[in-house]
């Protein structure tokens, strides 16, 4: 049986996403609800991105469609 940690949960065999703790299954991959939002935070920031090359800006307006049209 694995050991159970303070919250209540096993840990599982990977650390935390975000500390390096054991990440416990309740909060899989985190260890803490903490990390999870920490982490929730950064995607909501912009922070993790993927680098490609930039997006051009569109030539011509989209056209509107018939029932938007007055």
């Amino acid at each position: 049986m694995a050991p159970e940690t303070p919250s209540g949960t096993a840990p599982t065999g990977r650390p935390c996403a975000i500390c390096g703790k054991p990440a416990v299954q309740r909060f899989k991959p985190f260890c803490s609800a903490r990390c999870a939002d920490i982490d929730l935070g950064r995607w909501l920031k912009g922070s993790y991105v993927i680098p490609g090359e930039p997006v051009e800006d569109m030539v011509e307006p989209v056209p509107k469609r018939r029932d938007e049209e007055e």
